[in-house]
């Protein structure tokens, strides 16, 4: 089974030409170390809970035996003692960890595995060793090559599961070339669901406030946020982690922490305890980055302390989607499984709040970036709905849209909005089908309908740089993402002419992807699946809606 579940670009410019590769050192070690003892510290207690339980259950075993009239079982147990020790004897295992001195065969060499280990050359540096004609500098030369991203390439992240192993893959995307790779991958503890660019360094020391990084945090089926830095390669573990996992501070305040959390898993303010299904980037404040949870939260965290600065419950029910305002940077959209969206400012925590009702459950909610007075709602009924955030209702019944788009059949699972050229938008759903759309005064219009061949579809986001406005980035069920010049289909062409220079001749239509590993009858198998519904991933995500 293999699935993208969601996908996010950087902008061009943020990447680091040539990214570092990991280093182990003291003090990688020492951070480490600090922000796994959590988790080790728990691990040790729940031993030493489970080595107490296991010392009174014997005990009360042998409080049992003492009682009890068997006067048989103490010899049984003694003789059953004298068996196991006459066949251990011919192993030696008093002896085991010995050393073997004489132990050689007739040449005088050592006769075990490494015996002859003294016979073998060392050099102090491969420069020195005769049967090594690639020399480290070359070496490192061809890798840092390899490893290059020019100003004129896009990153794009995939969250991804692949045979029940779940990874971020980091693509470049060339675009004049028509070529996309996979640059390097990320592990991750559990099933990714949302990843979100940043622009600020987390979890590292010395750093001025105006610099800019090229980070990703990352939202699974488990209640912590990773924060991984794309620039270095092979990391061992996250740069920061936030939530429960990464919580640090003295003993005393992590022993009650754990009492607490071993008591209750309830949603509280200070992190997440069920998946986390949406992040979103404060773009001008950049240090705050907002989650959504199946806890029915919303929390906002200061990046510069990894601590959750404030947490927000305006739902019943699971809240899967977020999006902060474009111009009015603390008003946040949320939307829910309790079919209602939220526009909430963060600095009044306790103020009512508007709230529009939709028909079912909520899939995503996106403010216009060309009119941040309107935003979208997707549901999974596969409507959109679009409203005027001035024309607040009494009540979430009594919802008025703009207008109302059946975009599809099925669930609208993945939704853009253009954020280069006014009025485009694109709709995904579990009905394989991507759909493009131009938004006038009057209302949408769809542009082109098309299967592009990655199963259910997760995730459709625009390219965020005017270069390159009209890449679409598709993925879904198949663990496959196509990148789509939408410029090169004739439709679109016609909708946007203004947009798009003029061209003469026929245009072929893009379509850049990576190809599958599988072989043809596991693609066979995938196909059969998709028609039943099984096999392809697709049942697993849905269940979420199911709670």
């Amino acid at each position: 089974m293999s699935m993208i579940t969601a996908s996010a670009w950087v902008p061009r410019g943020f990447a680091a030409p040539f990214p570092t590769k990991y280093t182990f050192d003291e003090e990688e070690f020492a951070r480490i170390a600090e922000l796994a003892k959590l988790q080790l510290d728990d691990a040790n207690e729940d031993l030493e809970d489970a080595r107490k339980e296991a010392a009174e259950s014997s005990g009360a075993e042998a409080m049992k035996e003492e009682d009890g009239s068997d006067d048989e079982a103490p010899s049984k147990s003694l003789k059953s003692k004298a068996d196991e020790d006459d066949d251990l004897k011919e192993y030696d295992l008093d002896h085991y960890d010995d050393d073997v001195e004489n132990d050689k065969g007739d040449d005088g060499m050592g006769m075990g595995m490494f015996g002859n280990v003294k016979s073998l050359a060392y050099h102090a540096s491969n420069e020195e060793d005769p049967y090594i004609t690639m020399k480290e500098n070359e070496e490192e030369d061809e890798d840092r090559e390899e490893l290059q991203i020019l100003a004129t390439d896009n990153l794009l992240l995939a969250a991804k599961l692949e045979d029940e192993v779940a990874h971020l893959e980091v693509y470049v995307y060339e675009d004049e070339a028509d070529n996309l790779y996979v640059h390097h991958d990320i592990m991750l503890p559990a099933i990714p669901l949302c990843v979100e660019w940043l622009d600020l360094p987390v979890g590292k020391s010395n750093v001025e406030k105006d610099s800019r990084a090229n980070f990703v945090a990352v939202g699974t089926f488990d209640p912590d946020i990773e924060i991984w830095d794309l620039d270095t390669i092979d990391c061992m573990y996250p740069n920061a982690i936030l939530g429960q996992g990464g919580n640090a501070g003295s003993d005393e305040i992590k022993k009650k922490e754990k009492k607490k959390k071993k008591k209750s898993k309830k949603a509280n303010d200070e992190f997440h305890v069920d998946a986390v299904l949406s992040l979103a980037a404060n773009r001008h404040h950049r240090n705050l980055l907002a989650s959504a949870s199946a806890d029915k939260t919303v929390k906002l965290w200061d990046l510069n302390t990894t601590k959750c600065a404030k947490s927000y419950k305006h739902h019943t029910d699971k809240v899967c989607s977020i999006a902060w305002h474009p111009k009015d940077s603390t008003v946040l959209l949320s939307g829910s499984y309790d079919r209602t969206v939220v526009a909430a400012d963060m600095r009044a925590p306790d103020a009512k709040v508007p709230r529009w009702g939709v028909e079912s459950d909520v899939e995503s909610v996106r403010w216009d970036p060309h009119d941040p007075n309107f935003f979208y709602i997707s549901t999974e009924n596969g409507i959109i709905h679009y409203h005027d955030v001035r024309k607040a209702p009494a009540n979430p019944a009594s919802s008025k849209p703009v207008w109302i788009l059946q975009a599809h059949d099925e669930s609208v699972s993945a939704f853009d909005i253009n954020p280069v050229i006014p009025g485009f938008m694109a709709t995904g759903s579990t009905d394989k089908q991507v759909k493009l759309w131009n938004i006038q005064p009057s209302g949408p219009s769809m542009v082109i309908s098309r299967d592009l061949d990655v199963g259910k579809v997760f995730s459709t986001v625009f390219a965020p740089d005017e270069e390159v406005g009209f890449r679409l980035a598709v993925a879904g069920s198949k663990g496959l993402m196509q990148i789509w010049d939408t410029s090169t289909n004739p439709a679109v062409r016609k909708a946007f002419a203004s947009r798009v220079a003029p061209v003469e001749g026929e245009i072929k239509e893009r379509l850049v992807g990576i190809g599958e590993d599988s072989s043809e009858s596991e693609e066979e198998e995938e196909e059969g699946g998709a028609e039943t519904g099984e096999g392809n991933g697709g049942d697993g995500w849905e269940s979420m809606d199911e709670d």
